[in-house]
């Protein structure tokens, strides 16, 4: 067996096991076993529905929501050609947040649940679309970037405005709260919404290995080896701004996972970049599961967010990105 599928083997196992462990990790413990004896039997008990309203759909989307971070990072890492770019490097986050925020602030979600997770999607969309507008078809990496820094900039404005003028305490405590990324209150419902567009983002990115592949070489090289350069970035960015709009609009902003798992995986899979797609997707989902066991184990008198815990690890992995790629002038 190659040293590729132990990997992805190993990913898998640990994905497995955090699952069956988050399932079973909080503030009320139980026998996961038993309980689901007790459901098959059509025995409602407090556990039953703990175990189904509560902490199963919490861990089904945080593999869903990890995988898709994961995986997004790594396809915008090979695309731009940087260890250094993250799915939120578009606006594509930063945009589901602030339309997601917008429907909070004016209390949009007590309409129908609905109305958030597709608000972020629509906000993941028009960043996308903005940045196109603002480089068009034959824009450089460099510019097609701080077209992104740019929508990062407004909409975080924006989410600070709200915040600002919030109407009440409460509006502020929420908008601030959901920022901070939160699996605590999510539903089975969110995740049959999410999943349509996230599923339509990985197909399209699990079709993109061979081309990001041969765009490791360069994109002289990659075009005489009929990869339509132009193409292959649009439909990644299309692709990330589903999944990851989906992703944000459901849990809030949960930051790195797409900057660490791919940097941490990439030797692993011989620097490859169609290897890692898979392999980042399985490393965020074990990342975001282990962040979200450990949320719930941590004695704190609030609730820990966990878009916090993920950004307390990823920064100083950033930090040390950017000084270990750091040039030395002459």
């Amino acid at each position: 067996m190659s040293g590729h599928r132990r990997l992805l083997l190993l990913l898998l196992g640990a994905v497995v096991v955090l699952f069956f462990i988050s399932l079973t990790t909080g503030r009320h413990s139980f026998s996961l076993w038993h309980t689901v004896a007790e459901w098959l039997a059509n025995e409602q008990s407090v556990y039953t529905l703990i175990l189904l309203e509560l902490r199963l759909p919490r861990s089904l989307v945080a593999i869903v929501v990890g995988a898709t971070l994961g995986v997004c990072g790594a396809a915008m890492q090979g695309l731009l050609r940087n260890p250094l770019a993250s799915p939120g490097i578009l606006g594509s986050s930063s945009g589901a947040a602030l339309f997601a925020v917008i429907v909070l602030y004016f209390g949009f979600h007590s309409l129908s649940p609905w109305l958030l997770p597709v608000a972020g999607m629509a906000g993941a969309l028009l960043a996308i679309v903005l940045v196109y507008v603002m480089t068009g078809n034959d824009s450089t990496i460099t510019t097609i970037i701080l077209a992104g820094v740019a929508i990062n900039a407004i909409a975080a404005a924006c989410i600070s405005l709200a915040i600002n003028l919030a109407p009440s305490p409460y509006a502020v405590r929420e908008i601030a709260l959901w920022t901070l990324g939160d699996l605590s209150k999510v539903s089975l419902p969110d995740l049959w919404l999410m999943l349509p567009t996230t599923l339509m983002g990985w197909v399209m990115l699990s079709g993109c290995g061979r081309s990001l592949n041969a765009l490791s070489l360069g994109e002289e090289t990659a075009a005489s080896m009929g990869v339509n350069v132009v193409r292959l970035r649009w439909r990644i960015f299309l692709a990330t701004a589903l999944a990851v709009g989906a992703a944000v609009a459901t849990v809030g902003a949960i930051g790195f996972i797409g900057l660490v798992i791919p940097h941490l995986l990439r030797p692993l899979v011989g620097y490859e970049p169609r290897r890692l797609l898979l392999a980042s997707a399985l490393g965020g989902a074990v990342m975001l599961l282990l962040a979200d066991i450990a949320v719930r184990l941590i004695p704190t008198q609030t609730p820990l967010q966990v878009g916090v815990l993920t950004a307390l690890v990823g920064a100083p992995f950033f930090l040390y990105l950017i000084v270990k790629s750091r040039k030395v002038l002459p």
